[in-house]
This record gives structure tokens, sequence and C-alpha cells, in this order.
């Protein structure tokens, strides 16, 4: 079984993809980054790969989580201190002490979908990794079955390197890795024609 880790913001206006807020407003950002979270979650549990785990910020008791109802059966973890960097490795580090391959994702994706999913992790029982690039250079998905932190330190987060730069980290650790479709995330308003007319 795989356990997939999914990063994801309170969806709190002013808080969540602030970047569409020039185009939605708060409410209206704040509402898709709802919806985008539920949708992942929802994929998640029905690619059935294994335990689903909402890796969250700020933590899950704040004022900010208030109203989120989460389905049955899905843990939740708070993302912890430090940079994107700090925060992956301490999720994926501790989800690999449980035993499993870890699939690293989350909520800004349309395409995430139980298929991929489920794609991914079948590529973890042969693969050391596996990588879903982004369209704008990041990635959208990494799963790892084994762990190092030369994955996550000192990486430009942000920027249109990461991809490239963890997959040639990757190889520099002797690691097989299957790589995936290119996928994008829904980051600016550019983005917003590839989601469903309904979510918005």
């Amino acid at each position: 079984m795989t356990r997939i880790i999914i990063f994801a913001k309170a969806p709190q206006p002013g808080f969540a993809k602030t970047r569409l807020i020039p185009a939605l407003g708060q409410d209206g950002a704040a509402k898709l980054a709802r919806q985008m979270l539920f949708n992942t979650l929802h994929e998640a549990v029905a690619a059935e790969a294994g335990q689903v785990e909402l890796c969250v910020t700020p933590d899950i008791h704040e004022a900010a989580w208030r109203g989120i109802q989460l389905a049955a059966g899905i843990e939740v973890s708070g993302q912890g201190g430090g940079d994107l960097g700090a925060r992956l490795a301490r999720a994926a580090r501790r989800g690999l002490a449980h035993g499993e391959p870890v699939l690293l994702i989350g909520t800004d994706c349309v395409e995430m979908s139980a298929p991929l999913l489920r794609s991914a992790a079948a590529a973890l029982e042969h693969k050391d990794a596996v990588i879903h690039p982004a369209a704008d250079g990041g990635y959208a998905l990494l799963g790892l079955a084994r762990f190092h932190m030369l994955l996550f330190e000192n990486m430009a987060w942000s920027s249109d390197r990461v991809a490239s730069e963890t997959i040639g980290r990757i190889g520099k650790l002797g690691w097989s890795l299957e790589m995936g479709a290119p996928l994008h995330d829904i980051d600016g308003p550019g983005d917003l024609g590839r989601v469903p007319p309904n979510w918005l």
C-alpha cells in the first residue's frame, strides 16, 4: 500500500490561492481552493492505493479549518515550520517510516485523478521514485519508495527549475525513476480556463 500525503492550506479568504484574487476576489479564490481541496481528497480516496493523509497549515484545530468537514478515515497532520522543502521532507520521512511508499501532492492540479494516483503508486512497486512535472517547472506529484534529504534541501522552490533539479538529484543518487506526464497547476488567472466552470 502507498500513503498519499496531500499538502493543503486552509481554504480561507486572503490565505489560499491569493494569486487568483485579482480575477476571482478573496471569496471566489477561497471557494475555488475549497473545491480543489475536496476534489483532491475525493480522488485520493477513490484511488484506493492506501492511507490518505491531509498535511495542513495552519494546524487543523485553528479557526481557519472550522466548518471544513473531512471524510472518515482521512488522517490529518500538521506541516510544521520551515520552507516547503523542510515540510515536504518531514512528511515524506514520516510516511516512509510506516514502511510504505509515499505520494506527495498538493491541491492545485485539477488533472489529479484516482487512475493517475493508482498508476503512480504502482510505479513505486518497481521504481525508487516517480514524478509528474508541472507545466510551470515545478512538480504536481513526487512519489518516493526511499528517502534522501538531497531532494528537499537548498532547492529554489517556486522557481521553474524545481522539477528538473529534482530529476537531476534523483539521478545523482542513482535511483530508478518513473517519469509521468506533465500536469498543470491552477496558480494564476491565466490558468482558470482549465477549471471546470461549475467550480467557480
